[in-house]
C-alpha cells in the first residue's frame, strides 16, 4: 500500500553538468504528472512523464528539472559576426560625430544583445537524456521510499479501526439474537395490561412475532457487513492501487450499518451503529491519501 502524499529528491554531478530533480505528490482522483524543466531539457518532458507514470497509478504528481552546465562538452559557442560589425560602424559613427575616441572593448560588445549564443550540441542530446534519467530513477527512489512508508502507517490505522468495527458487529450480532424474544415478553406485558387478562390468543401473538421478526431481521445485514470488512482486511494487503476500491467498500459498509440502525428497534444496538459510523468515517478520510 502506498500514500498519494509523497516527496522525493536526488542530485547528480557529470563532467561539470550537474542535474537536480525533486517530485512531490497530493492527493488525486486520478494520475496528473506536471513537468517543470529549463526549456534547454525540453525534449526530455515526454520520457520523464512515462517514467513517472510507470510508478505512479494515481494522485497528483509535480516534478522540478534542474540542469547546471560548468563544462565544454555539449555547447557550440556562436558569434553574430555581421551584428558585431553593425554595432562597431554605429558606435564609430557616433564617436565620429561627437568627437569622442574610438575605445571599443570585445568583452563589452559580447554582452550586446544577438550578439553570443551558446547553444546545445544536437549530437549531445542523447547523453544529457540519459544522464537526466539517471537522475529521475534515483529521485522516484526516494518519493516511492516516502510513499511506502506513509502508506504503512495508513495500513497500520485502518487494521486498527477495521478491528473496533468487527468487534462491535460482534456485539451488533448478540444484543440482535434477543431482539425477538425481549419482543414477545414486552408484547405478552402489553397485551395483559391493556385486556386486563392474562388468556391470550396465541396464533395472533404468534403471527405479531412472524411480523416484527421479519421487519427488524438484520442478519443478513451482518452477513454482508462481514464479507465487506474480510474484503477490506484483504485489500491492506494487497500491493497493487486500491484505494478506489476501498472507497467504494465504505460506501458499501456505510449503506449497509444505516439499514442495521434502521431496522433496529434496540438502543444498544443503535449505539453501536453510531459508533461504526464515527469509525467509518475516518476510515473513508484516510483511505483518500490511499493510492
Amino acid at each position: 500500500m502506498k500514500s498519494m502524499t509523497g516527496f522525493g529528491r536526488a542530485q547528480i554531478e557529470k563532467n561539470n553538468r550537474i542535474y537536480g530533480i525533486e517530485i512531490k505528490s497530493v492527493n488525486h482522483k486520478y494520475t496528473d504528472i506536471s513537468v517543470k524543466l529549463p526549456r534547454t531539457l525540453s525534449y526530455i518532458e515526454e520520457k520523464i512523464k512515462k517514467e513517472v507514470q510507470k510508478n505512479v497509478t494515481r494522485g497528483k504528481v509535480d516534478v522540478f528539472v534542474t540542469f547546471e552546465n560548468y563544462g565544454e562538452e555539449g555547447k557550440e559557442i556562436i558569434i553574430n559576426k555581421e551584428i558585431v560589425k553593425k554595432y562597431i560602424e554605429e558606435f564609430n559613427k557616433i564617436a565620429e560625430e561627437n568627437n569622442l575616441e574610438k575605445e571599443l572593448n570585445i568583452t563589452e560588445i559580447t554582452r550586446l544583445p544577438e550578439v553570443l549564443t551558446i547553444r546545445n550540441v544536437e549530437e549531445k542530446e542523447d547523453i544529457v537524456q540519459k544522464e537526466v534519467l539517471e537522475c529521475l530513477e534515483k529521485a522516484l527512489e526516494n518519493f516511492i521510499l516516502m510513499r511506502e512508508n506513509e502508506g504503512n502507517k495508513i495500513r497500520e490505522d485502518l487494521e486498527r479501526r477495521i478491528k473496533k468495527i468487527e468487534e462491535k458487529i460482534m456485539k451488533i450480532s448478540e444484543f440482535s439474537t434477543g431482539l425477538v424474544s425481549n419482543y414477545v415478553v414486552k408484547l405478552e406485558e402489553r397485551i395483559k395490561e391493556i385486556l386486563k387478562t392474562d388468556i391470550i390468543d396465541e396464533a395472533r401473538l404468534a403471527t405479531e412475532v412472524v411480523i416484527y421478526a421479519d421487519k427488524c431481521s438484520i442478519e443478513e445485514e451482518l452477513t454482508r457487513l462481514k464479507s465487506h470488512i474480510h474484503q477490506f482486511a484483504q485489500m491492506l494487503q494487497e500491493e497493487n492501487s486500491v484505494g478506489k476500491k476501498m472507497d467504494f467498500l465504505i460506501q458499501e459498509m456505510n449503506r449497509e450499518t444505516n439499514t442495521i440502525g434502521s431496522k433496529s428497534g434496540s438502543l444498544d444496538i443503535t449505539n453501536l451503529v453510531i459508533e461504526i459510523k464515527v469509525e467509518l468515517e475516518d476510515i473513508r478520510e484516510q483511505v483518500q491519501n490511499v493510492e
